[in-house]
C-alpha cells in the first residue's frame, strides 16, 4: 500500500480559486485563515494552572492510564515507564521531555496547495460536522445517513470558505457496508473537496487506505508524502483513563508516516470524569498528554494537537450537554493548559438541540465563542452538528456558517481602525446635529463593505418579512442549501490521478476492504 510512484504535476491552473471551485449562490467572504487578535480568557490564576497541572501529573504518576494496545505497552517499557498489565504510569519528567519535542505550530497541506493550513499561533480554522449516524433536514426529517447525504454535506464543506478542513464522515453513510465505507467516502471527499482531510483510526486497513488515497490524490511519492503532514487523524480516549487498541494503532501509523494526530479526551463531568470542572479538566489533560508523549517518543517532532471535549451531563437523565457555561469554562481552562505545554489546541462547535432552532444556535454560539476565548486553533464540528453529535443537518450547516462568518468578521482589525478617515471627524462636522449620514460622500465610499452582509439572517421589519412569505431561519437555510447544491462544481483533479484513485478503490474493495464484526 505504500509503494512509491512517480510524482505527478497538478493540473487545473486556478484550482485554488474558491470562486472557480464554487459558483457563488450567495455572497460570502473569500477564503482565508482567520487570526484571532484577542487575548484569551484565562479563568485560572497562576496557582490554579499549577494545581491543575500537578493533579494531571499525579494521575499519570500514581494512578496511571490503561493502554489496550499491546505495541504501545512495549514502547512504554522501552521508555522506562512503569507497566503493570495494561496500566501505564509515567513520571512528569518523562512527559515534559517528550512534550519538548512537540511543535507549537505546523502546516497541513492538502492536494490544493492554496488550501494549506497553519495550525497553531493565533490561527483559527474550522471544520465540518463529523460522524453523526443520522441526518435531519426539513425535507426528510430524521433518518439514518446515506452516501448521497454525506456527499451533499461534503459539497457544502467545499463551498463555504469559512470551512477550512474536511473532518470525518459528515454523516455516517449506513447504506454502504462498513468494510468498504471508508473507501467510498474518502473517494467522495477527495474528489468533491480539495481541503485538508481526516482519517479514522479504526483499524490498520482504514487508516493505511486513507493515507494511501491522500498520497495518490496529491500526486506524491512516498518520500514526499512523509516529508510533511498532508492529513490528520483524531482520537478520543475512552474515559475514564483508558486508550483503546485501534485508535493508538492508527496514530502510531500516522506519525510514522509523518502525518498529524489530534488527541481529544471525551470527558463528561459527572459521568466519565469528576463532577467538578477542575477535576474533569485535569483528567482530560492526563489522558491527552500520555498519548502525545507516546507519539513524541516514537516520532520526535511529530505534529500533535491537544484536543478538549470536556462538558457536563444532565444529572437528571445522564445525557450529555453542550454549549453550557461549564463547557465554556472547561474549554477556556484547557486553553490555558495547552499554552502551558506549548501545544496547538482543538475544540468544537457543538450543541444538544435536536433541530436547528434557537436552542441549537445559542448552544453552538456558546461553544464557538468559548473556542475563540480559549485561543483554540482547530474547531471541529463547527457547522452542521445536532443532538449531541447524533444528527447532521444541512440547514444547521448553513446557519452555523453564518455564525462563522460573523466570527471571522469580528477578527478583522479594520473594525477597530483609528485612522483619520476612520475617526470621521469631518463627516461628523458635515452632518452636524440636524442631518443624517446615509447620503454623505464618506458613507457612499464605504457602504458596500462597511458591514458584514448576512446570507441567512433577515434584517427586514416584520411587515416586509411577512409579505415575503414569513420564512423562518431553517426554511431560509433549506432554500440556500438547494441553491448551493444546484450550482456546485467540484474542484478540478488531474484525470490520471482520478483514474488511479478509482483503481485503488476498486482493488481494495476486491480485496475485501477492512475487516468488520459482521
Amino acid at each position: 500500500m505504500t509503494e512509491t510512484r512517480p510524482r505527478r504535476k497538478r493540473s487545473g491552473g486556478r484550482a485554488g480559486n474558491p470562486r472557480r471551485n464554487s459558483p457563488q449562490a450567495i455572497s460570502q467572504m473569500e477564503w482565508r485563515i482567520p487570526e484571532n487578535p484577542d487575548q484569551p480568557t484565562e479563568p485560572l490564576d497562576e496557582e490554579g494552572v499549577q494545581a491543575v497541572h500537578d493533579c494531571a501529573m499525579r494521575i499519570l504518576e500514581e494512578i496511571g492510564v490503561e493502554f489496550l494496545n499491546e505495541e504501545s505497552l512495549g514502547i512504554f517499557r522501552e521508555a522506562g515507564c512503569s507497566v503493570d498489565g495494561q496500566n501505564v504510569r509515567m513520571g512528569r519528567e518523562f512527559v515534559t521531555e517528550m512534550l519538548d519535542h512537540a511543535p507549537s505550530e505546523f502546516t497541513l497541506t492538502p492536494r490544493n496547495p492554496d488550501r494549506v493550513l497553519r495550525i497553531g499561533g493565533r490561527n483559527m480554522v474550522f471544520g465540518n460536522v463529523s460522524s453523526p449516524p443520522n441526518h435531519w433536514s426539513l425535507d426528510s426529517g430524521k433518518m439514518p445517513g446515506t452516501r448521497a447525504q454525506c456527499a451533499d454535506l461534503l459539497r457544502l464543506t467545499q463551498y463555504f470558505n469559512c470551512i477550512h478542513f474536511a473532518g470525518g464522515y459528515p454523516v455516517e453513510p449506513v447504506d454502504v457496508h462498513a468494510s468498504v465505507r471508508h473507501l467510498d467516502v474518502v473517494f467522495d471527499k477527495l474528489t468533491l473537496t480539495d481541503k485538508v482531510m481526516h482519517a479514522y483510526s479504526l483499524g490498520r486497513e482504514r487508516v493505511e487506505d486513507v493515507m494511501e488515497m491522500v498520497r495518490i490524490a496529491c500526486g506524491l511519492t512516498e518520500e514526499d508524502f512523509r516529508a510533511k503532514p498532508r492529513m490528520y487523524t483524531n482520537i478520543n480516549s475512552t474515559s475514564p483513563l483508558k486508550h483503546d487498541h485501534p485508535m493508538i494503532d492508527g496514530c502510531l501509523r500516522c506519525v510514522r508516516r509523518g502525518q498529524a494526530v489530534v488527541v481529544s479526551p471525551f470527558t463528561l463531568a459527572g459521568a466519565m470524569s469528576p463532577v467538578t470542572m477542575a477535576g474533569a479538566v485535569a483528567q482530560s489533560i492526563a489522558e491527552a498528554l500520555c498519548a502525545i508523549a507516546l507519539f513524541q517518543y516514537v516520532a520526535p517532532g511529530c505534529a500533535c494537537v491537544f484536543g478538549t471535549f470536556t462538558s457536563n451531563v444532565d444529572m437528571k437523565s445522564g445525557a450529555p450537554a453542550f454549549g453550557t457555561p461549564e463547557y465554556m469554562r472547561a474549554t477556556q481552562m484547557t486553553g490555558q493548559m495547552a499554552r502551558r505545554y506549548g501545544l496547538p489546541m482543538r475544540a468544537s462547535g457543538v450543541c444538544t438541540a435536536n433541530i436547528p432552532d434557537g436552542q441549537a444556535m445559542w448552544e453552538t454560539s456558546n461553544s464557538l465563542w468559548s473556542a475563540v476565548q480559549s485561543g483554540t486553533n482547530m474547531v471541529y464540528h463547527a457547522a452542521g452538528w445536532l443532538e449531541g453529535g447524533l444528527i447532521a443537518s444541512p440547514e444547521k450547516f448553513v446557519m452555523d456558517c453564518e455564525v462563522l462568518q460573523m466570527i471571522q468578521r469580528y477578527f478583522e482589525p479594520g473594525i477597530c481602525a483609528t485612522s483619520t478617515d476612520d475617526l470621521a471627524l469631518e463627516a461628523i462636522r458635515e452632518v452636524g446635529s440636524s442631518g443624517h449620514f446615509f447620503g454623505i460622500q464618506h458613507t457612499q465610499e464605504r457602504y458596500e463593505t462597511a458591514f458584514l452582509q448576512p446570507f441567512v439572517s433577515d434584517w427586514r421589519n416584520y411587515e416586509a418579512w411577512s409579505l415575503a412569505g414569513e420564512a423562518w431561519t431553517a426554511q431560509r437555510a433549506n432554500r440556500l442549501v438547494k441553491e448551493i447544491l444546484g450550482s456546485f462544481e467540484p474542484p478540478p483533479m488531474d484525470p490520471a490521478i482520478h483514474e488511479e484513485l478509482v483503481e485503488f478503490v476498486s482493488r481494495r474493495k476486491h480485496e475485501g476492504g477492512a475487516p468488520t464484526d459482521f
